[in-house]
């Protein structure tokens, strides 16, 4: 079977799966460059609420397929980067389950989603000093304000593999699920995701990424969402809240700062 991106949508909950079991789900090149179209097209899609990243099998992801470094890392790299961006960008909420390795790209997609699930035995390695690459610098970045810069630093200049229990207490995970609940307890959490309001998920997904610039846009959005007072409607007739406000248009591919 070709390396590919599988994707399916349900209850409002996108999941992506890297599927290239051969190798570990090691990302090609052309895995690279499918990811950010993939993702603007679940981004524009209205049924789409939450996304989750995952890998076929019993691992997440080995990384970059070291074949397509022969060429030289740095065009393996600008993917890689799009990739990455494109996928802390989408402005959806975006979790990460992880199962078995998860190392160097695969730990860079996983540290680019909101947040990361792990199985007990799963593992995280960011490997660019076995290899003598500069990993790129807004990955750097992101492992660094998920971890700390002494964590990062252990992971970055060592690329010794940490296991799911010291991911937790860094904060490279939220939280741990022992063998065979990590699929449950994301369909759990993701249909909560999906249940709660977009606008204040958006608007908090944006808030936290370090933006200053669109406090008005937010504070319009919510005038005319109609969810606050829906919200507390529901809160009072105890029953679930029927949350409608949906991405403006062009919201769905716009470009994070970096």
């Amino acid at each position: 079977m070709e390396p590919q991106l599988k994707q399916a949508v349900a209850d409002g909950v996108a999941t992506v799966v890297i599927d290239h079991p051969a190798k570990r789900n090691a990302m090609t090149a052309d895995m690279w460059r499918a990811l950010p179209p993939l993702l603007d097209a679940l981004a524009a899609d209205p049924a789409v609420r939450a996304l989750v990243l995952t890998g076929a099998g019993d691992t997440f992801c080995a990384g970059a397929d070291i074949s397509s470094l022969r060429a030289g890392p740095g065009r393996a790299q600008e993917l890689s980067v799009r990739a990455e961006e494109a996928l802390a960008a989408f402005p959806k909420p975006t979790l990460a389950a992880v199962r078995g390795h998860c190392v160097g790209g695969g730990a860079q997609l996983a540290a680019a989603c909101d947040l990361r699930f792990a199985d007990e035995g799963a593992s995280f390695a960011v490997t660019p000093a076995k290899l003598g690459i500069v990993y790129p610098a807004s990955a750097t970045r992101r492992l660094a304000a998920l971890v700390g810069p002494a964590t990062a630093k252990y992971l970055l200049f060592s690329g010794e593999p940490i296991d799911a229990r010291r991911a937790l207490r860094t904060g490279l995970v939220d939280e741990v699920l022992p063998a065979g609940e990590l699929a449950g307890r994301v369909a759990e959490f993701t249909r909560v995701l999906a249940s709660r309001s977009l606008l204040t998920q958006a608007a908090a997904k944006e808030f936290t990424g370090g933006r200053t610039d669109r406090d008005g846009h937010w504070a319009r959005q919510a005038r005319g969402s109609g969810d606050a007072a829906e919200g507390v409607a529901a809160f009072l007739e105890r029953r679930q809240p029927r949350f409608t406000w949906t991405l403006p248009d062009g919201a769905a591919t716009r470009t994070a700062p970096r």
